[in-house]
């Protein structure tokens, strides 16, 4: 991959440009390293309003639960921009000891999505996701499509369930009353999420 080697000065420009056109929303800083994210196409910003849809329809009645689209997370006491993630959905659930610090969350929500676009690092979030105590992460990876859960076990994730065309699932959340499962669909695959009562929505 090519790479160009830039002044601090210059750097701070280009980081400061990005702040001020709006380039910079889905930008992190991974232990003060600043992480310029690809801008997610448009059908990664369509599963990620669909999916929070689905979010809010299935599960969001219930007393205390709060669902985000890309939130900022952090585990900083103090310059909590210098180390901070920020999933495509999060889901809070009742009793989450995560504090709303108004620009973010110190500490992670209950339940977290990525969305994987060309280019990312999403796996690689997977460590700090179980520093800040996140119990699952749904991945929806589109290069080939599928679907992963990651539980945390102790202090890192396994992957418990898997779901692809050729092997459709459905896999079950631990965290969450909802299954996950990918089917046909054009011109892209669908995500099938099922309620333990048996509602479905697709995605």
């Amino acid at each position: 991959m090519p790479q160009v080697l830039l002044s601090r000065g210059q750097l701070r420009r280009i980081i400061r440009r990005r702040k001020e056109s709006g380039a910079s929303r889905w930008d992190e800083v991974w232990d003060g390293v600043y992480v310029v994210s690809p801008d997610p196409d448009i059908e990664h910003q369509g599963l990620a309003g669909h999916l929070l849809l689905a979010l809010h329809l299935s599960i969001g009645n219930e007393a205390g639960l709060r669902i985000f689209p890309n939130v900022n997370i952090s585990d900083r006491e103090d310059r909590w921009r210098k180390n901070f993630r920020c999933p495509d959905v999060s889901v809070f659930l009742p009793g989450n000891t995560a504090e709303d610090r108004g620009s973010h969350w110190l500490g992670g929500p209950d339940f977290a999505v990525e969305i994987i676009s060309r280019g990312d690092r999403a796996r690689r979030k997977l460590p700090f996701y179980a520093k800040v105590n996140v119990r699952e992460v749904l991945i929806i990876d589109r290069f080939p499509w599928k679907l992963e859960l990651h539980r945390r076990l102790d202090d890192q994730f396994l992957m418990v369930g898997t779901s692809s065309l050729a092997d459709p699932g459905p896999f079950p959340s631990d965290v969450l009353p909802l299954s996950f499962r990918l089917i046909p669909g054009e011109p892209r695959p669908m995500i099938e999420v099922t309620r333990r009562d048996g509602a479905r929505w697709t995605i």
